[in-house]
């Protein structure tokens, strides 16, 4: 059911029920129980993708939000990443999965303003990681504001690895927290090369604050077809894509 409302952006209950072949009752249940959760929105006959632009919903929930995809696109990520190079990982459930995924590299220098991927990375003992200082953001682990900034201005790397909250149809890359955001400006002025990753659900998604735009990435990493306008930008942006399928 989550992947069909990600894939489609609404959709509606009898939609629902004829393609998982159960009952309108069945299906009203779980839109209940899933959107009582905040993993989408209830409209009146059908739910649609969470449209907030001003708070992201809860880390957990995130990380129950098309585990597959992440886990196809962090594989992805992982084999295009070389040894013995320098990373920056910033805040997200996707980049945590990409942290999983570098388990078995070696000699690789990670910094990281997430405390999650650091705890991950930390078992990787052939490779160096490095902590950036700041505000930690209790809900998810994330570290933001302006000492976070100042740390990461010292450093430029061969690759930041970045999720991202929303990539809308104007081209912009967009999140929640303006303090996050500032460090995510930051990352990328910092790294010779910035490769973002986002699941299918990410395009179209609105939040309120610009990161960048898809003129300032190399490379973007999602595990289906971006829809339409996006091949157009992403050709005209010359970012390469690289598409994880099931």
């Amino acid at each position: 059911m989550l992947a069909m409302v990600q894939k489609q952006g609404s959709v509606t209950v009898e939609q629902l029920a004829e393609k998982l072949g159960v009952t309108l009752q069945t299906v009203r249940r779980d839109v209940r129980r899933l959107a009582d959760e905040g993993l989408f929105a209830r409209f009146h006959g059908g739910v649609r993708v969470s449209g907030s632009t001003v708070e992201n919903i809860a880390h957990k929930q995130r990380e129950n939000l098309n585990p597959q995809g992440k886990l196809r696109i962090a594989q992805s990520v992982a084999a295009a990443v070389p040894n013995g190079c320098s990373l920056i990982l910033n805040i997200g459930t996707t980049t945590e999965a990409i942290a999983k995924a570098l388990l078995h590299h070696e000699g690789l220098r990670v910094i990281t303003n997430n405390l999650n991927v650091a705890n991950i990375l930390s078992a990787n003992l052939k490779s160096e990681i490095i902590v950036v200082g700041g505000v930690v953001r209790g809900r998810d682990q994330g570290i933001v504001g302006e000492a976070a900034v100042d740390f990461i201005r010292q450093f430029k790397v061969d690759i930041a690895l970045m999720g991202i909250s929303g990539i809308e149809a104007d081209g912009t890359l967009r999140d929640y927290d303006y303090r996050e955001v500032k460090v995510s400006q930051t990352i990328i002025a910092h790294a010779r090369e910035v490769w973002v990753a986002a699941d299918s659900s990410k395009f179209n998604r609105p939040a309120m604050v610009e990161v960048a735009n898809l003129s300032q990435i190399d490379r973007l990493f999602t595990d289906a077809p971006p829809p339409e306008p996006f091949p157009a930008l992403l050709a005209e942006a010359q970012v390469r894509y690289e598409v994880s399928l099931a």
